[in-house]
């Protein structure tokens, strides 16, 4: 599935604000499934010793920024591959979402420069 393209824009906390004097708002991007249910979300930062992460969530009327402990799930594959996505989230683990931009962006990178990106590469770009 494609991910969500909600984007909004957050301002630092009043706090923050104060110590930094060209604090700026800038914006957040869904790294959500597209049809999710609920708000939006795009991890911050991560607090790696508690095993958890802040979170922008934001629908249409407010933006907040939560806590939430990462989803517990890894991929089925072989891989060694964790969601990268807060327990409790809704759609799919961050593996079933796919960024279009940056899925074009890999695709164009291969047709020019095939030798460096071979991961972006599938057989209908090989010629032959």
């Amino acid at each position: 599935m494609d991910q969500c393209t909600a984007m909004t824009l957050i301002s630092p906390p009043a706090h923050l604000a104060d110590l930094l004097a060209n604090a700026e708002p800038a914006h957040v991007l869904c790294e959500l499934g597209e049809g999710h249910e609920g708000d939006h979300a795009q991890m911050l930062w991560d607090d790696d010793a508690n095993d958890l992460a802040a979170w922008a969530r934001w629908n249409e009327r407010r933006v907040r920024l939560v806590p939430r402990p990462w989803c517990p799930e890894n991929a089925s594959s072989g891989e060694e591959e964790v969601c990268g996505l807060f327990a409790g989230h809704p759609s799919g683990h961050s593996w079933e979402v796919t960024d279009p931009t940056r899925e074009a962006l890999c695709h164009a990178s291969a047709m020019k420069h095939p030798d460096l990106f071979p991961e972006c590469t599938g057989p209908e770009d090989r010629a032959d």
